[in-house]
């Protein structure tokens, strides 16, 4: 005997009971779907500037680590810094014996020497802000002087190596590094190009002292470097004056040392 499945009008009201209750509108759809666009626009930006403000602070404390690494192995086979230059008679010599030093125990992957045009490091930079906030172009350029010697790290990294034919003078040699290579980003200080000196009294790759008065990231010397090396975060990225949060924190050497 053939056997039937039947469903009664009892199954049927309770089928179409439960799809009726579950099943969603195209226009409640196309709703859900505004909201979720809506809420993405307005956090994904943040996400980002997040995300790379991160990467610029691992990338500034890499390459300060490597610098910090290199100097200490230099002096370990050559002895003190102070008794580098003896044979030397200029700041070019002085660049370039400071440079060959440090990068014998680095991973270099372009050697530009004294070049000026571009190859190894950016010709112009930008300050991080002026009273208005914005940036503009500035010719402080030491970096890319005929005496600078100049290399570009297997990571990308554009360094420049700057000394003064005076020790005596504390600041004798300055490290100029941008950290998008020669040729990308808005070579900018406090966003991509930094700096770092070696003093006479110091026993490595200095990321100097500073007062409360002074700005989280200066213009064109070491204290952007500092902060992020000292503090782990880039907020001063994230003001129109290189001070205020957008929360209205200000951030200080000695009070706050973060947006959040």
């Amino acid at each position: 005997m053939n056997k039937t499945h039947t469903i009664n009008n009892s199954q049927h009201a309770t089928h179409n009971l439960l799809f009726t209750n579950f099943a969603f509108t195209l226009a409640e759809t196309l709703i859900v779907m505004g909201i979720i666009g809506l809420v993405a626009a307005l956090t994904l930006p943040n996400l980002n500037s997040s995300t790379g403000d991160k990467e610029k602070v691992a990338k500034v404390k890499k390459i300060y680590q490597n610098l910090d690494d290199a100097y200490g192995r230099a002096v370990a086979v050559y002895g003190p810094f102070d008794e580098w230059f003896q044979n030397d008679s200029n700041n070019s010599d002085y660049a370039k014996r400071f440079a060959t030093r440090l990068t014998e125990f680095m991973k270099v992957s372009k050697d530009c020497g004294f070049d000026t045009t571009g190859k190894c490091f950016t010709t112009k930079d930008k300050l991080f802000y002026e009273s208005s906030g914005s940036y503009f172009e500035n010719n402080h350029n030491e970096y890319n002087k005929n005496d600078a010697y100049k290399v570009v790290l297997a990571d990308g990294t554009a360094v420049s190596f700057k000394c003064l034919k005076n020790l005596a003078n504390k600041n004798s040699c300055s490290i100029y590094f941008d950290i998008d290579g020669p040729n990308k980003g808005s070579s900018s200080w406090g966003s991509d190009l930094f700096a770092l000196y070696v003093y006479l009294d110091n026993n490595g790759i200095n990321i100097g002292i500073h007062d409360d008065g002074d700005a989280p990231c200066g213009v064109d010397d070491d204290q952007c470097s500092a902060w992020i090396i000292m503090h782990d975060n880039a907020d001063y990225l994230k003001t129109n004056d290189g001070k205020t949060c957008p929360n209205g924190k200000v951030l200080s050497w000695g009070g706050n040392t973060a947006c959040k």
